[in-house]
């Protein structure tokens, strides 16, 4: 008779799985506690997770409530987060220094704005959630004036944006429009009032950076590409 240990396999597949290298678990780069806020505040950020995934940047941004839908109706989220895709204060967006000193936005090359909106129609109101993507370029000297490159909307680009609860998972094309790249990225939020918070994540460039996987559903999975971004 021979004996076969049912265990090995399973050790050796345990083994497996732990020697494999640790695959996305990012940290947020930003976090916020929010103050107590009524029912006529907008949501603000309280978490932002930003890692590389390929040449795409994918974003996990988590909100003190809702950021869209029935419950804040016309008072949903407005939040813009400012990347700085270089690390780099010499390249895109120049704001005008404060008490001689550069603006935290100064050097953005991205900015990504998380909207819940609510569409009206002659006979009907929905909401939905949109994504804004803009770059700077070296003369912009507002936020206003940068270049839009992406408009997202839940409702048809579920591939790429994906709200659960009060989080936002979103996945953006590095490749979309000419930003630089770097090892090391900045992240800037400026909630209501208060001043600049400031984040970095890893780059395009980071060693490992092929390691982390987009945030979809809560977990880290790696969604299919429509195929026109091929």
């Amino acid at each position: 008779m021979v004996y076969v240990n049912r265990m090995a396999p399973r050790a050796l597949t345990l083994l497996a799985l732990l020697s494999l290298p640790a695959a996305a678990s990012e940290k947020p780069c930003i976090t916020y506690k929010a103050p107590p806020s009524g029912e006529e505040e907008r949501p603000v950020a309280t978490s932002i997770t930003v890692g590389p995934q390929g040449s795409d940047y994918a974003f996990k941004v988590d909100f003190n409530k809702e950021p869209w839908g029935e419950v804040c109706k016309t008072r949903c989220a407005n939040a813009t987060i400012f990347i700085d895709t270089d690390n780099d204060k010499r390249s895109g967006l120049k704001l005008a220094q404060q008490d001689g000193k550069d603006a935290a936005e100064t050097g953005a090359d991205l900015a990504v704005t998380i909207q819940g909106v609510r569409e009206y129609k002659s006979d009907s109101a929905a909401s939905t959630l949109k994504i804004k993507v803009k770059q700077y370029a070296e003369d912009a000297t507002s936020a206003e004036q940068g270049i839009e490159l992406v408009e997202m909307d839940v409702r048809r680009d579920t591939e790429r944006l994906n709200p659960v609860e009060k989080s936002v998972y979103l996945l953006i094309d590095a490749n979309v429009g000419s930003l630089p790249s770097s090892p090391k990225i900045r992240v800037i939020y400026h909630p209501p009032e208060t001043k600049p918070l400031v984040g970095f994540a890893k780059g395009l460039n980071a060693p490992g950076a092929n390691r982390v996987e987009i945030f979809k559903d809560g977990k880290l999975t790696n969604p299919k590409k429509k195929r026109r971004d091929y």
